[in-house]
């Protein structure tokens, strides 16, 4: 009968605080973020290219945090030649690779962050607009804009809160976000 007490006089203080405008904090821990590790391990000349990608994501989301070397729901690769892509396992697990031939042509940081950018949940949009992270190389090689937009940050944010259902079938391979490489003749 006290607990209850305490409870409803706790709420009523809340009330009242949130009625003349003043704040009250809550008692109850915030549910703790998400983490997830990623492995640069394989990553190359792009270790540093994915611990930039990952702080765009940490500061344009909520609900997860991207950690490097505390184990490996994600794992980053460099490759040369086939195309950069991820694989997605399930939601916030799964394999970027990152091909340095692309990253010779588009910007190596958009390239990262658009491949984690499918782990995290969000499906390509090939619009070609530069202000979509999502939209990938068909913005072309001169877009270098890294951010996600705020609709795509909230969507990974909800995904991570378990607002959004997320679809995560055994493998998901998210492949031809990046035209191939240009090859000269001659």
């Amino acid at each position: 009968m006290t607990s209850r007490l305490s409870r409803l006089a706790v709420a009523l203080v809340a009330t009242a605080g949130a009625t003349l405008g003043v704040t009250v904090a809550n008692p109850a821990p915030a549910s703790a973020a998400m983490t997830i590790c990623y492995n640069t391990s394989q990553a190359g000349a792009y270790a540093g290219t994915a611990s930039q990608a990952a702080s765009i994501w940490n500061n344009a989301t909520v609900n997860l945090t991207l950690s490097a070397n505390c184990g490996s729901n994600l794992r980053i690769y460099q490759i040369t030649g086939g195309g950069s892509y991820a694989v997605r396992t399930s939601l916030g697990n799964g394999r970027v690779y990152i091909d340095t031939q692309q990253a010779a042509q588009y910007s190596p940081l958009r390239i990262m962050t658009h491949e984690i950018g499918h782990i995290l949940g969000l499906p390509d949009n090939y619009n070609g607009n530069c202000s979509l992270l999502m939209s990938g190389g068909s913005a072309g090689t001169s877009c270098t804009n890294p951010y996600p937009s705020t609709a795509e940050a909230n969507r990974v944010s909800s995904l991570f809160a378990g607002t959004f259902s997320a679809t995560d079938r055994s493998a998901d391979i998210f492949r031809d976000s990046w035209p191939s490489a240009l090859t000269t003749v001659g």
